[in-house]
């Protein structure tokens, strides 16, 4: 049993340096990237490339919101008014979420972009943006 063992591991040796004299390394040439993509060549962004964004269901709803008190939440209804932004008191709380929270009208969502969130955020600590499904939400008008 240990011949046949040592046979089989000889005759692997062989083979092995067989196959290696057999195919000699050589450099394989290849294709420039530029022939592949063609004139893509770089990534764009979305919004690069004059795009509008993926539509929304009309079942979801944009809120904004998440500040702690009714005080805070009232400021920010009167920022948004400022700048002619429709919102509605959510009642309650949300499902998943802390605080109190506003809902923006359909008409006014393309004015509210999470640039703007971002800028309301320096002066409303905590301010979120939100996209959820309208089934649930109670206003308080």
């Amino acid at each position: 049993m240990r011949w046949l063992f040592l046979l089989l591991l000889v005759l692997n040796v062989v083979f092995y340096v067989w196959h290696q004299q057999e195919a000699p390394l050589r450099v394989k040439e290849v294709a420039p990237l530029s022939l592949y993509k063609g004139n893509q060549q770089e990534i764009r962004l979305l919004r690069e490339t004059g795009a509008a964004a993926p539509a929304r269901r009309h079942d979801e709803c944009l809120v904004v919101g998440g500040l702690p008190s009714k005080e805070q939440i009232d400021a920010l209804r009167q920022r948004l008014l400022s700048l002619d932004i429709d919102t509605q008191l959510v009642a309650g709380q949300l499902p998943g979420a802390d605080g109190q929270w506003l809902k923006v009208a359909v008409e006014s969502e393309r004015l509210l972009d999470q640039s703007m969130v971002e800028s309301l955020s320096k002066d409303f600590k905590d301010l979120k943006r939100k996209i959820i499904f309208c089934g649930g939400i109670a206003t308080a008008e």
